[in-house]
């Protein structure tokens, strides 16, 4: 272990991120009421450049007149590479109310953007007198921003959690799919005659994930694009899960509970982690590193393993 400790990242719930066009008011209290942990309102591609002023008013007003419950609550602005984004982020901290929780910043790619948005935000925080500090989250969709990746999650201490925005980084990087996440039919292995196919994916959440907790950041996978299939949105998080991301997004009110499915730990997980810990005492007690627990060695690895399942089941229930 180096001597300088991982920081934790945030302890709050994020299985299920539900994004929302800000153009589309009538969706806000449905969205209010649903099972998802996060709230994104989006203010980016979901809302056409005629509607951003409208899609803008609306959102500041639901921030205080709609009630968000327990949820985070976050906003998409548009691209630094546009003319509208300076204008969310001065028109919600001056205007909208302290309920807001972050920000999600599209489209980052290096510390650089960060620094431009913590600056304005800081500076309207301080003129208005805002209390509670705006976090940030990011999205990481094109090739500077997986080659800066632990740059970002280090570039502010308002850095909260990450995504990987499946559909802008194949764009990027030039990738022949159309597909937003999941498997993609010419990305297999030929063996035998037979066709196994990989995740194209797993290299960019991987690199996410090891940014993501090493500065303390809550890493997140991003949008599953085809909403009628339900047996590919839980693949794809399951695989999310098993490499260390905690949630994902929900483009439709139908993937939430998936997501919350997948990113809960099962009773069985839940009761084998607190069994492997109170093997691991007993082996402690008799003065012993590690010991047998169903056949197969734990020893202080596993601790921290088993901890990290029965740590993410007690947030989810508190």
């Amino acid at each position: 272990m180096s001597f300088r400790l991982q920081p934790a990242a945030p302890s709050r719930p994020n299985r299920c991120q539900l994004f929302g066009p800000g153009s589309r008011p009538a969706i806000f209290e449905k969205m209010a009421a649903s099972a998802a942990d996060v709230i994104n309102l989006d203010l980016e591609d979901s809302v056409a450049p005629s509607d951003k002023d409208s899609a803008r008013a609306n959102v500041i007003a639901a921030i205080s007149d709609v009630e968000w419950g327990d949820k985070t609550l976050s906003v998409r602005i548009n691209g630094l590479d546009t003319p509208y984004w300076y204008r969310d982020v001065v028109d919600l901290l001056e205007q909208a109310g302290e309920r807001l929780d972050q920000i999600m910043i599209p489209k980052v790619g290096c510390g650089a953007d960060i620094y431009a948005v913590d600056a304005l935000v800081t500076a309207i925080e301080t003129a208005k007198g805002r209390s509670k500090r705006i976090d940030f989250e990011v999205i990481i969709e094109s090739a500077a921003g997986i080659a800066h990746v632990e740059e970002i999650a280090a570039a502010s201490p308002r850095m909260a959690a990450m995504s990987l925005g499946a559909a802008d980084f194949a764009a990027s990087m030039g990738m022949q799919t159309t597909g937003i996440g999941g498997t993609q039919a010419n990305y297999y292995m030929l063996h035998e005659g037979q066709k196994h196919w990989s995740d194209p994916w797993h290299w960019a959440q991987t690199a996410i994930v090891a940014a993501c907790r090493t500065h303390g950041v809550l890493p997140v996978d991003g949008p599953f694009g085809d909403f009628s299939d339900d047996e590919g949105f839980r693949a794809q998080a399951r695989r999310s899960a098993t490499l260390g991301m905690v949630g994902k997004w929900a483009i439709h009110p139908k993937q939430i509970a998936i997501a919350n499915e997948v990113f809960t730990p099962s009773d069985e997980q839940v009761a084998e982690a607190r069994e492997i810990l109170a093997a691991m005492e007993a082996a402690k007690a008799k003065g012993e590193g590690a010991t047998v627990y169903k056949g197969r060695l734990v020893d202080i690895a596993s601790i921290k393993q088993a901890e990290v399942i029965v740590r993410q089941s007690e947030l989810i229930a508190g």
